[in-house]
């Protein structure tokens, strides 16, 4: 067995044990959480420890188009990309035996690139190391199997059920609607138990084909790397069942949205304790300062927990999304909501992101506000312990607004790296201009006539 080989995962190991394998992708996400970059023979990658992509994939907007460089000029030079071996799994869609390993980002000298996605949620992690700190997310995944949709301008609607009928909304952890599209499930199950995926839970979300996967808690990187290849397993699965997967953050009418729940601790690197309990169980000061952070900070994140147009669609009133920064003890009308559990598992769950974010962005941008409100020992405001969606709303409701508040924080700037925040700037206002000139239907309809 190559050397090479002998360092993967044991699940893809277990794949290609006593099978010829065929090829790898070698793939990096890009600042959408897209997978891009090369297939090639196993045999040839084998023989090559590294190879290039432009770093202008990184400026490449989510309709092809390219961004302003505002970190250089647009040479486009060649990334060095190096595979994480502890990365590889497989691809049990393929014809053929396929594994995809994720690669690391570096400049031609070595240093890693600060605008890669990936390298950003290291460089987060990096701040809390330097405290002593080691932060543990568990991420909930929401997204809808929905019917296919191959003309833009027809309304997405829910997918046929085994029943011949569609999706119904309203079914929240109906096991029988679940049952309406159990073969993609099942396929879901299998190709995760083939990637070595360990799913913690599956059920039934509020809306109309809208399922939940909950993966079990871990170290960051890792998490985001599994979301990141969840994304493509589910489309894979769905495909096989003439239906698609999506995870924008609203893709339905009338429907609620999807979001990516992260739950948060943070254990002493030394100890392994939990900082926010007292041994005595008691919640410590170290849990309120995250609690503040994220008061303090995540308007500021906004852009990148919600980072497309559609994502303001999902924060609306009266359609189980939070629209505020208020924290509470198990109450789900909360942005941050404080789970039941033993002291050793307390944890904040961060209601905000949708699930159309790029998982390593997104879960860095969480992070970075607890982070912030640790080492600044910020106070949160007193618990909401009533109805928070009759509160204010605290949070910009669309992109440009976003962006403009991340533009003007120079604390998330610093933490998650100058170079960084203006290339994602550069993108996602690229975006948001693109999407102005599109005239609606909403706008053809109500206007056209009567203005």
């Amino acid at each position: 067995m190559p050397d090479w080989i002998e360092k993967l995962p044991h699940a893809a190991r277990d794949y290609i044990r006593g099978r010829r394998l065929d090829e790898v992708e070698c793939i990096i996400a890009d600042i959408a959480g897209v997978a891009r970059g090369k297939a090639m023979p196993a045999s040839k990658f084998a023989k090559q420890p590294q190879f290039y992509l432009p770093n202008s994939i990184f400026l490449q907007t989510i309709t092809g188009e390219w961004a302003d460089n505002p970190v250089g000029a647009f040479t486009e030079p060649d990334m060095v990309l190096v595979p994480d071996l502890s990365t590889a799994t497989a691809a049990p869609w393929t014809a053929d035996y396929t594994l995809q390993i994720i690669h690391e980002a570096r400049d031609q000298q070595g240093v890693l690139i600060p605008y890669s996605p990936r390298n950003v949620l290291k460089r987060v992690l990096g701040l809390y190391e330097a405290k002593g700190w080691r932060p543990v997310v568990a991420p909930e995944m929401e997204f809808f199997l929905v019917a296919r949709n191959i003309d833009p301008n027809q309304p997405i609607i829910p997918p046929m059920g085994r029943t011949g009928r569609r999706a119904m909304a309203k079914q929240a952890y109906s096991m029988s609607a679940v049952d309406e599209y159990g073969k993609v499930i099942d396929d879901i199950y299998d190709f995760a138990e083939i990637q070595g995926f360990e799913i913690d839970g599956i059920l039934q979300e509020g809306g109309a084909g809208q399922v939940e996967i909950n993966l079990n808690h871990g170290a960051p990187v890792a998490l985001a790397d599994e979301i990141f290849y969840f994304k493509r397993l589910i489309r894979e699965a769905a495909l096989r069942h003439d239906c698609f997967g999506t995870f924008m953050a609203k893709p339905i009418e009338g429907e609620p949205g999807s979001a990516m729940h992260l739950h948060h601790s943070v254990v002493d690197a030394k100890t392994g304790k939990n900082i926010f309990s007292n041994p005595d169980g008691s919640e410590t000061e170290a849990f309120l300062h995250f609690v503040a952070g994220m008061q303090t900070y995540l308007p500021a994140v906004i852009a990148l927990l919600a980072p497309y147009v559609n994502s303001y669609r999902r924060y609306v009133p009266d359609f189980a999304a939070p629209i505020n920064l208020e924290w509470g003890r198990d109450n789900r009308t909360t942005g941050l909501r404080i789970p039941i559990s033993e002291p050793e598992a307390r944890r904040i769950e961060n209601r905000l992101a949708g699930m159309d974010c790029n998982p390593y962005l997104g879960i860095a941008a969480s992070l970075v506000c607890g982070y912030l409100g640790l080492v600044e020992k910020k106070m949160p405001r007193p618990e909401c312990t009533g109805d928070a969606y009759m509160g204010d709303d605290e949070l910009p409701t669309n992109l440009g607004d976003a962006l403009d508040i991340f533009a003007e924080s120079a604390a998330i700037r610093e933490a998650l790296g100058p170079e960084f925040c203006s290339v994602y700037e550069s993108v996602k206002r690229n975006e948001y201009k693109e999407f102005l000139q599109v005239i609606s239907p909403w706008e053809r309809e109500h206007l056209l006539l009567n203005v």
